[in-house]
């Protein structure tokens, strides 16, 4: 499967152009990408639902497209799509968003035959001021899996695929111990998981990482990081409070990208070969899970 720099640019392109920003003040904006996100789903060929709960009276969706939808056991792929502030997030979190609705397609695109479903899940409320409370998308969806006692292969959560830089030295870490064994160039992208859920981890970095056009690295942080460190800093970390295994696949955000959270997080600053590239590897790896 090869992923279209053409339609991820595209999708890029209309998210980080709506004003007013789609931060969780804006419910109209938030709204339109909303019925964005579903159009590209029903396009794609998914059997499509939207997800809603209400939050100091104002009512927030998540949109769910499901490929397989017979097959009792289910793979999650997430992204959220709010951002923080006033600002057009291309990285945080447009770039997740195209890469979400690009794999869609693509396996629509390929019919493979999966004994498991896949369900494409777009979020809202990962931002703060929700971040880490049970008002982010992801933790009502997760929940409802939960309530449902569904049947969950795994999860696999999208967030900032697009900022690479071939430069040099380009590539920061918190810590000395990561320095040692990750690149200094920031032209790779990571896939990140903690210990309990090391063999799922490990699995979808082996599928990426078969034929890539783009390094493929791995960490698996200790459970601890799960809510307080560095691996919890997306969705994933509201399907590992339901025990399910999750992993999050990321250019590692704001070490990397000095745009996080600013008004210079614009389309201009990602790189759509090489994030084409990352969409191409996961997307092996979703069709070949099992």
């Amino acid at each position: 499967m090869k992923a279209s720099q053409e339609n991820l640019y595209r999708h890029v392109d209309f998210l980080t152009s709506i004003r007013p920003f789609r931060n969780y003040q804006q419910l109209d904006s938030l709204n339109r990408v909303a019925a964005y996100i579903r159009q590209a789903f029903e396009e794609s060929g998914l059997a499509v639902r939207e997800q809603t709960w209400t939050v100091n009276g104002q009512t927030y969706t998540n949109v769910i497209g499901v490929y397989n939808e017979a097959a009792s056991e289910r793979l999650v792929v997430g992204a959220h799509y709010d951002v923080c502030g006033d600002q057009p997030g291309a990285d945080d979190n447009a770039s997740a968003v195209a890469g979400l609705l690009e794999s869609a397609r693509l396996v629509c695109k390929e019919k493979p035959k999966l004994a498991y479903s896949i369900e494409f899940v777009a979020y809202c409320l990962e931002e703060p001021p929700f971040f880490g409370t049970k008002q982010m998308g992801s933790y009502i969806h997760a929940a409802s899996l939960h309530a449902e006692q569904a049947s969950v292969l795994g999860m696999i959560c999208y967030e900032m695929i697009g900022y690479f830089s071939d430069e040099p030295d380009s590539q920061t870490y918190p810590t000395e111990e990561l320095e040692q064994l990750y690149p200094s160039t920031a032209n790779f992208i990571i896939v990140v998981g903690i210990e309990p859920h090391r063999e799922f981890t490990e699995r979808v970095h082996r599928l990426m990482s078969a034929k890539a056009a783009i390094d493929v690295q791995v960490v698996h942080f200790p459970e601890s990081h799960a809510s307080a460190g560095l691996a919890g800093l997306s969705d994933q970390r509201n399907y590992w409070a339901f025990g399910y295994p999750a992993l999050m696949i990321n250019d590692t955000s704001f070490i990397r990208n000095p745009h996080y959270h600013e008004p210079t997080d614009t389309i201009d600053t990602l790189d759509f070969a090489k994030m084409a590239a990352v969409v191409s590897a996961t997307c092996q790896a979703l069709v070949k899970l099992k």
